[in-house]
């Protein structure tokens, strides 16, 4: 019987802030953080391992590992490559994400690789960090379709969730990068999915690039993915994927979670207030859906 426990890895310090058009300096990054994890979010996305040529709101990120609380939130750190393993290790980052797009083309326009280049990569950072006992999970991005191919065939995931579970990866997290499945999509690839492999190995990120981020994850939960990113107040975007919207809002999440009676162990009073915190800082965000709903019911 699947587990009434659902985790949430809130993206927002990353996902959510790498392409917004105010940079926020560490100070107001670390403020963001830390209102997530007194929300008690269990899992909070710092930041990325990557140049602040390409991604300056990312500057920095290994700065801010030593200012988090420890022994609460699992906190992670996106790493591209080898270089990004060794400086997220340098930083004792507790989790580790890798990314790998199942369609050649969002890789080659990505990280200018083919899919089957970029899986060895991230196969040879896994064995480097399986033998350093690092903790390092992997990302297949355009699970659902890919902005320059279109609809991504279903095969090509599970050989590509295979190869780096193989390798050593120990989360898959399957992502709808730019917000095109639908909800009977995804529960016709996660079934697949979780026939395949480990459920508990498995989660899903979700953009509500056509409102139906919140769909979506109910089609995962019903297919037994009991793992979700999600973003404060809807934060996000990808600046390599073309039509890529906000994430998922974590708020939103959260909500339908709590109210069909899983239990995810968030404060709600104090998530509403990380929204209003990420709201203030962006002045582009405008919180999940349900915010003002939420604000006359879990305020009072």
């Amino acid at each position: 019987m699947a587990s009434n426990k659902v985790i949430i890895n809130d993206v927002g310090p990353r996902d959510g802030l790498q392409n917004q058009p105010k940079i926020l300096d560490l100070q107001q990054r670390l403020a963001l953080i830390l209102a997530l994890e007194a929300a008690k979010v269990p899992e909070i996305e710092v930041g990325a391992f990557v140049s602040p040529k390409a991604v300056p709101a990312m500057a920095g990120t290994a700065d801010l590992f030593p200012l988090l609380p420890k022994g609460s939130a699992v906190y992670s750190g996106l790493i591209p490559n080898m270089k990004g393993f060794e400086l997220a290790s340098k930083a004792n980052v507790p989790l580790m994400s890798l990314v790998v797009a199942a369609s050649n083309t969002m890789n080659e326009k990505n990280i200018k690789m083919k899919t089957e280049q970029s899986v060895d990569v991230c196969r040879e950072v896994l064995t480097l960090a399986k033998s350093k006992g690092a903790n390092v999970q992997a990302y297949v991005a355009t699970a659902w379709e890919c902005p320059f191919e279109g609809a991504i065939k279903a095969d090509e995931v599970y050989r590509v969730t295979e190869q780096l579970i193989d390798a050593g990866a120990t989360g898959i997290v399957i992502a709808d990068t730019i917000g095109a499945a639908n909800p009977a999509e995804v529960a016709s690839l996660m079934e697949g999915l979780t026939s395949r492999f480990d459920s508990n190995i498995l989660s899903c990120h979700f953009h509500d690039t056509r409102a139906m981020g919140l769909a979506n994850v109910y089609a995962a939960l019903e297919s037994g993915i009991r793992k979700f990113d999600a973003s404060i107040a809807g934060l996000g975007g990808c600046p390599f994927a073309p039509g890529a919207s906000g994430n998922v809002a974590t708020e939103d999440v959260v909500m339908m979670l709590e109210q069909m009676g899983y239990d995810t162990g968030i404060d709600i009073p104090l998530l509403l207030k990380a929204s209003d915190l990420a709201i203030e800082l962006t002045g582009t965000a405008t919180g999940g859906n349900a915010k003002n709903w939420m604000e006359k019911h879990y305020n009072k």
